[in-house]
């Protein structure tokens, strides 16, 4: 049976990330190897650093070795007091881990002013120590558990290797992609939301990722232009078009203003073109010279992609929650297929890029994906996250498999759509 941590997901993400970005690797657990120091070191000793944790009954402490315990030798350690997402430390200076764990009967020395004392259950610190820590002047802890981690990179070698065969199986998918039944030659993608929750982004971030470097050819913001925009997109490999286009538009507004309801439509049907000039005020006029009286299957929208910021959901007004829900039912009706994708995930309290690579594991994240699904009605299998290019110079393959892991599921939904399509609309006569 594996052995567990007993740190809350909170508290972990708080450790690691005050001690430089490390991943913690549980290495003994007192409650399941014993509260003896000998063991304790057994299974310790050159590890390389090491963070040591101590409950007790209404707090958290304990001690980080910058490099490996190694018997008889003085490593330097920090001590630390933790309070909910807050840490208070204070080095205690170069320590053997015999004393500091009070093994072969080392006392207790005053000039230490820190021991932990396994076998009696017990810590004991000097006052200057507890003051220090921000703690109650109580020099002695009872122990209810203590866990040693091992710190380690949090993409280590076998992590990057994994991510990088990833992001060059999902590449390879993306430029042979087919549409289903070769009924159209791209899939066309709207990209739905709200004023700067990230649509734009998300075109540059794709563009860039399948350029090979970070462009910006989409401004970014508030769709400045006011324009209708599908955006071909080139594989820099060798010049072909990619087998899908994203098509941006005006952010939906909160009550007036922003993206008519009827270009909606319009735009799933095909038939405004690439560079309209929205309204907020009206919708396109049939008469308009930027509207398609007849356009084809190739030409209307096979997948949407309703675009939110991941920060941005908690505070999402009423009306906006209900102009989603009322838009995902008229999409519905229409057999328009649809998914969620939430950008910015990188800037959420606590998360790492090792998080990234695990997003089901992730509690935040989680939660934020609950979130969308209890508010707006999405299913959980349908919401994606990325993290956009923003201000990075160059390409990061954690983020290009977000990215393409998203855009791949976008191209799976359209299949869906083709799919469905009654045998007419394909093009294929009943027999």
């Amino acid at each position: 049976m594996a052995v567990t941590t007993r740190l809350a997901w909170l508290h972990e993400k708080t450790l690691q990330n005050h001690f430089g970005g490390k991943r913690l690797s549980l290495l003994y657990k007192g409650s399941v190897h014993g509260f003896c120091s000998g063991d304790l070191l057994d299974r310790c000793y050159n590890q390389g650093p090491t963070l040591t944790v101590i409950y007790g009954e209404h707090r958290i402490i304990g001690a980080y070795a910058e490099k490996s315990y190694q018997e008889r030798k003085a490593a330097s350690i920090i001590l630390f007091a933790l309070q909910e997402t807050k840490i208070s430390q204070w080095e205690l200076g170069l320590c053997t881990p015999e004393r500091l764990f009070c093994h072969d009967n080392v006392k207790y020395n005053s000039t230490t002013n820190f021991q932990i004392e396994l076998r009696n259950r017990k810590v004991i610190m000097g006052s200057k120590t507890t003051e220090d820590l921000g703690l109650v002047q109580n020099c002695t802890i009872s122990i209810q558990d203590c866990e040693v981690f091992r710190c380690e990179d949090l993409l280590d070698e076998r992590k990057i290797k994994g991510v990088t065969e990833l992001r060059k199986s999902l590449l390879s998918a993306l430029r042979t992609y087919e549409p289903y039944g070769s009924l159209v030659p791209q899939i066309r993608i709207l990209l739905l939301g709200p004023v700067g929750a990230g649509k734009s982004s998300f075109f540059n971030s794709v563009r860039s990722v399948f350029q090979g470097h970070v462009t910006h050819q989409a401004l970014v913001g508030t769709n400045r232009t006011g324009k209708y925009r599908t955006y071909f997109i080139r594989d820099g490999k060798d010049g072909q078009y990619l087998p899908f286009i994203l098509c941006d538009s005006l952010g939906l507004g909160e009550k007036e203003g922003g993206l008519c309801r009827d270009d909606i439509f319009y735009i799933l049907n095909g038939n405004i073109r690439d560079r309209y000039q929205f309204n907020p005020m009206e919708s396109i006029k049939l008469s308009h010279h930027d509207y398609i009286d007849s356009p084809s299957l190739k030409d209307r929208i096979h997948c949407v992609a309703f675009v939110f910021d991941v920060n941005s959901i908690e505070h999402f007004s009423s009306q906006m929650i209900e102009k989603i829900r009322r838009l995902r039912r008229e999409l519905i009706n229409a057999g328009v297929v649809h998914v969620a994708l939430l950008t910015h995930v990188d800037s959420m309290d606590l998360i790492t890029k090792g998080d990234l690579i695990e997003i089901d594991r992730c509690v935040p994240l989680r939660s934020k994906l609950e979130e969308v699904q209890r508010k707006l009605g999405f299913a959980l299998s349908d919401i994606s996250v990325v993290s956009n290019y923003s201000s990075e110079w160059e390409l990061d393959p954690v983020k290009d498999v977000l990215i393409l892991s998203a855009l791949r599921r976008m191209l799976w939904a359209a299949d869906d759509f083709l799919e469905d399509l009654p045998l007419e609309k394909q093009g294929i006569k009943e027999r």
